[in-house]
């Protein structure tokens, strides 16, 4: 008898009951594949609108845009065929804590100060030229950017054509560079024609026309030029000023007149656009890294002849800087105690203490450099232990092209310029040393209210780094607070003027000044609450 198999659970349940089963369950993954479909749609399209926000254009006067704006030197960005895709590296910003950029990024209060260079209600337009000025500047390109700017509010004053400047050729540099090289001149003459009348050269017919050559009193104030400089033109047509810079007060000049000095260094002195055009391409190549620090490195073999600095550095290298020293005629002091100098703060912090430096206040290894500065004295050598620490440090070289850079490499004041753009647009501004880059920088920052400028105390410091040498000191946290403590005030705030060193007499007490250039407060900037309150209060 054949055994009959006993059917199976499933083979008891009919066809019927099978598909009973089977079709919800098709159901069910159909409704999930939908709802999977929809989740991802709706997630994307609200990421898309989050991070798209509408672009912006920042002027001159704006406020520092927020840590995750970009900035411009003026309101254009760089043409999409200059752009060039830099280094892979990853971005600081993109891992960075919001505690970590209120301590490191965050632009410091501007009190309700704002920009302030039109003229007051009484200001009038030029009157009839009594003759002509004619200025050879003198030193670098701040130096000479600060002198051209002082020399329009001379010729205000004393009621001449200007002549647009010669610059210097002959200094350390040895630029050849004209003013229309560096300077837009059409924009320089238009942009004061309410100010003062501008020729870009002297009529052939006053070739031969009686002048005089002389060196204006340094830090003069009004009634030098208006009482000694003006009564010349009983006697000349043409007045040649053979040095320009600091001829002019940095105090106790009519609102007026530091107005037109604000004028004219921030509003008509613009570079020429080839330089504009680099300067912009270098800044949104920097920017590509995410927020940076632009570090004015004034290590360079003329800074450091005519400092006498010579710590690090190795008896050829000092040898070297004394023979230049000496061999400089017109640098007045040739021997110099290096040790004293530095003990006193007087010397540029070294590359390894800018690097010890930037560690201590918390700035990260990743966190991209740009240097602004010429040739590094002993080039890579003396460069290794900052870039050990910061090892995404940039410069011209590195972000450019050589043939993009070709047109500027031979002018050192055009390459200065460059520098000077990237550096204003930072996100925090630091010097080694307050030359007269750093100067003009900070001010320039100030009057556009641009982000940090760090102003390093290098006698305060050189204390901490002597304890590290000797091994009484080690980095660390108790290092970090000490320097952090020590430059709490040194951020750039808004602040007055500081005026001249009690004590000091004659020249020394305007030597002791903080420059007009370096900090226009009063002259440029007022309070947005008291616009309509006479400039003198803010003195």
């Amino acid at each position: 008898m054949k055994k009959t198999k006993n059917p199976t659970l499933r083979e008891r349940r009919g066809p019927m009951q099978q598909k009973r089963r089977t079709v919800p369950l098709g159901m069910l993954r159909r409704f999930l594949a939908a709802s999977i479909f929809s989740i991802v749609v709706t997630s994307f399209f609200f990421v898309h609108v989050h991070v798209s926000p509408s672009p912006t254009h920042h002027n001159f006067s704006d406020k520092i845009p927020s840590f995750y704006d970009p900035q411009s030197w003026t309101r254009e960005l760089v043409p999409p065929y200059l752009f060039k895709t830099p280094l892979s590296v990853p971005k600081s910003k993109d891992s960075r804590k919001e505690s970590d950029y209120d301590k490191l990024w965050k632009p410091p209060p501007n009190h309700g100060f704002i920009t302030c260079t039109k003229p007051t209600p009484n200001y009038t337009t030029p009157t009839r030229s009594r003759g002509y000025l004619s200025v050879h500047t003198n030193g670098g390109l701040n130096q000479m950017r600060s002198g051209i700017c002082d020399m329009v509010a001379i010729a205000r004053i004393i009621n001449a054509t200007l002549v647009i400047p010669e610059l210097d050729k002959k200094s350390f540099w040895r630029d050849t560079s004209n003013f229309s090289d560096i300077f837009d001149d059409e924009w320089f003459i238009s942009s004061l024609a309410n100010d003062i009348k501008i020729i870009k050269k002297l009529p052939k017919k006053l070739v031969n026309a009686t002048k005089i050559v002389m060196q204006f009193k340094s830090w003069s104030g009004m009634n030098y030029y208006e009482n000694e400089i003006a009564a010349l033109w009983n006697s000349f047509n043409i007045i040649r000023a053979s040095k320009s810079d600091s001829r002019l007060a940095n105090n106790n000049l009519p609102p007026d007149i530091q107005k037109l000095r604000c004028r004219a260094c921030y509003e008509a002195l613009r570079f020429s656009p080839r330089i504009e055009k680099m300067g912009k391409t270098l800044v949104e190549r920097m920017r590509s890294f995410g927020p940076y620090i632009a570090l004015h490195l004034r290590y360079e073999k003329d800074m450091l002849a005519f400092s006498g600095c010579t710590h690090e550095l190795s008896p050829v290298e000092s040898e070297e800087l004394r023979f230049i020293r000496e061999n400089t005629t017109y640098w007045k002091r040739k021997y110099i105690n290096p040790i004293e100098e530095r003990s006193k703060g007087f010397c540029p912090l070294t590359p390894k203490e800018v690097g010890i430096f930037l560690t201590a206040l918390g700035y990260p290894s990743k966190t991209p450099i740009y240097i602004a500065a010429g040739e590094i004295y002993g080039g890579e050598f003396h460069m290794a232990d900052l870039r050990s620490r910061y090892p995404l440090l940039m410069n011209k070289e590195k972000l450019v092209s050589m043939e993009e850079l070709q047109p500027f490499s031979s002018h050192g004041s055009q390459m200065a310029a460059i520098d000077y753009i990237v550096s204003v647009e930072s996100d925090v501004f630091v010097h080694s040393y307050p030359g007269n880059m750093a100067k003009a920088v900070e001010g320039h920052r100030r009057v556009l209210g641009r982000g940090r400028t760090i102003s390093p105390d290098r006698k305060g410091l050189v204390r901490l780094f002597d304890k590290l040498e000797n091994g009484s000191m080690t980095e660390g946290k108790t290092l970090s607070n000490k320097i952090i403590d020590l430059h709490r005030r040194r951020l750039g705030f808004f602040r007055k003027r500081k005026g001249p060193v009690a004590g000091t007499k004659g020249l020394d007490r305007f030597r002791s000044e903080e420059t007009f250039y370096a900090n226009p407060l009063p002259g440029c900037l007022c309070r947005t609450e008291s616009l309509s309150i006479n400039a003198s209060q803010y003195r």
